[in-house]
């Protein structure tokens, strides 16, 4: 058995956890989530707490297959009962010469060096705030309920313009810690 998966899930007050027909679906005070799990996988509900058990009866063609979604339908309802509840924030920070990045409503404009400035559109399931200070680096503030939404957007607005080694400037998290490279200069010698 999976280590993670014979785990426990504690579900919070004010947050419901149902399970039909193979879809466990949470609701909470931040918003509603569902996830398929698959039938390899007993999803157990009593006393305020979800377990999951495998499923010896079921056949499946690897039985380390069976072991594995043990612990991933686990931990994905557990980051799901976690972001209805308390939800999950994540802070990008622009770091370079001219970079600039506003919003209207779910609509990011980044300028970012290129010729163009660059519009994002969000999925409605995130709220954005962005924050612009005079002599620091402008911020992107995103929270959702979804983890792995979350996550996406972050690395698709990450690739607009990558950290890179040498200056260090690019879109990257906050406390994120880049490593340099000394560049041609200091070989040289």
């Amino acid at each position: 058995m999976s280590r993670i998966g014979k785990l426990p899930i504690i579900i919070p007050a004010g947050v419901t956890v149902t399970h039909k027909d193979d879809i466990v679906t949470v609701k909470g005070p931040k918003g509603e989530l569902s996830q398929y799990v698959n039938p390899a996988i007993n999803v157990v509900i009593e006393d305020g707490k979800l377990t999951m058990e495998e499923n010896v009866e079921m056949m499946v063609d690897n039985p380390k297959q069976r072991h594995a979604f043990h612990g991933l339908y686990r931990a994905l309802v557990n980051n799901m009962v976690i972001g209805v509840s308390e939800g999950y924030k994540k802070t990008l920070q622009l770091v370079g010469v001219g970079y600039r990045v506003s919003n209207t409503g779910n609509v990011l404009d980044f300028a970012l060096g290129y010729s163009h400035s660059i519009c994002f559109e969000l999925p409605k399931e995130i709220k954005v705030e962005t924050k612009s200070e005079r002599n620091q680096d402008p911020l992107i503030m995103l929270e959702s309920c979804d983890k792995q939404l979350l996550g996406m957007v972050c690395a698709k607005i990450r690739s607009f313009r990558m950290p890179e080694p040498y200056k260090g400037k690019g879109i990257r998290f906050q406390g994120e810690v880049i490593r340099r490279k000394s560049g041609k200069s200091a070989s040289a010698k």
